[in-house]
């Protein structure tokens, strides 16, 4: 997964599906709640930015981590048209470090699916624990097992726009979810064509809430995504609320 020429359009595609201020409004209610001083920030697979220019607003120290050179050019991006001091750093999410402790981290958007191999996901959950303070808050979600075994798995999707066209093919196996997607972008009187492989794991709740529990994280609460309701067996995004115990 590179996100190479797909940053370039991610913003476009992502947006008209994604309430972004809803998800903020959810987060910083549940750090309210939970009294966390609104000190130091770290988002996680931060993306172009839209969480992390939101959130960032709130809070007096930001940093950003991505993989992606291409998308944390669009965030730091949106941070200066904010002119929001922050710092972007291009760092793989399991492997963390950056000699700072944060009040408040978070990854969004089913970037923790993206981790695809247990001993990763462990080293991913133990870089966050090292990076929080006592009793800071980890707020991420996942796509379901349920969304991408029985919704997007083994399914094939398309997107029709005057300027960009994709077709989306997936294939579900062994709990992996390998997404193929096709794009084609205009440019000028002609289409670029440029392909994405993207590769999601589908984890069980019972699977992650163990991982947690070994790690010492304490599950605060878990939601039906950015909402207060409760996680159904037909939930596609789940949202984890965990801190760290003294």
């Amino acid at each position: 997964m590179a996100y190479g020429d797909f940053a370039k359009i991610y913003d476009e595609l992502i947006n008209e599906d994604i309430n972004y201020d809803e998800m903020v409004d959810c987060i910083l209610r549940i750090c309210n709640e939970n009294n966390i001083e609104f000190n130091d920030y770290l988002d996680i697979a931060c993306g172009t930015g839209n969480v992390t220019v939101r959130i960032a607003k709130h809070f007096k120290n930001i940093y950003g981590v991505d993989l992606s050179e291409d998308m944390l050019r669009e965030a730091f991006d949106k941070l200066k048209s904010e002119r929001i001091k922050g710092k972007i750093i291009c760092q793989d999410m399991t492997e963390l470090s950056l000699n700072r402790k944060f009040d408040l981290i978070t990854s969004v958007l089913d970037s923790t699916n993206y981790v695809t191999d247990i001993e990763g996901l462990k080293n991913y959950f133990k870089g966050v624990y090292e990076h929080l303070k006592d009793d800071g808050l980890f707020i991420f979600d996942v796509n379901s097992y349920y969304k991408l075994s029985e919704i997007l798995g083994n399914n094939i999707y398309t997107y029709s726009e005057e300027d960009v066209f994709y077709t989306w093919e997936n294939v579900f196996e062994d709990d992996l979810l390998s997404m193929f997607l096709t794009f084609f972008v205009k440019k000028g009187e002609l289409y670029e064509r440029f392909e994405e492989e993207h590769l999601e794991r589908a984890y069980k709740e019972s699977q992650l809430e163990s991982i947690l529990e070994e790690l010492d994280f304490k599950l605060i609460n878990k939601f039906d995504g950015y909402s207060n309701d409760n996680v159904q067996a037909n939930s596609e995004r789940i949202v984890y609320v965990v801190k760290k115990i003294q």
